[in-house]
């Protein structure tokens, strides 16, 4: 179990509105997220469900929450404005801290489709290590060696 369970300390959600949890869930387990719950009702009698992701190692959780599952989330109050091929997480990274994020890449990397690899594992000019994937939805991706951002 999660042994800072009781301190936030970052209370930030982030939910990601998808057609299709089957390829979210494909693509996340490949960098070691599970599917911590689901609701094909998303907590209230919609046809349209929720679904949790959580990634856990030595530096803390990661979860990441996904609503949808069916092509008519573009029909959302706020999305319905936009064409529903317009790019998912356009000018937004999503960034997620790994104690080991050489292992991961190197664990990774020969599974991925080459067209969403967006960078390689590299050394930044901030001497951290991170690489950078597109994920199935266009959703870019940072994987991170941790870095102190006062949270």
């Amino acid at each position: 179990m999660w042994s800072n369970m009781n301190k936030i300390s970052n209370n930030l959600v982030i939910e990601l509105h998808i057609p299709d949890f089957g390829k979210a869930q494909e693509f996340y387990s490949m960098f070691g997220f599970e599917r911590l719950s689901y609701d094909p009702t998303s907590g209230g009698g919609s046809d349209l469900g929720y679904m949790v992701l959580a990634r856990t190692d030595s530096i803390g959780r990661t979860l990441i929450n996904f609503y949808g599952d069916k092509e008519k989330v573009s029909k959302h109050a706020h999305f319905k404005d936009f064409p529903s091929n317009t790019p998912r997480g356009y000018a937004v990274e999503i960034t997620i801290p790994a104690s080991d994020v050489e292992e991961l890449w190197n664990s990774t990397y020969k599974k991925l489709d080459p067209s969403c690899i967006s960078q390689p594992l590299i050394l930044k000019r901030w001497n951290k290590k991170d690489f950078r994937v597109i994920d199935p939805f266009g959703f870019y991706i940072r994987f991170t060696e941790s870095v102190d951002w006062g949270q």
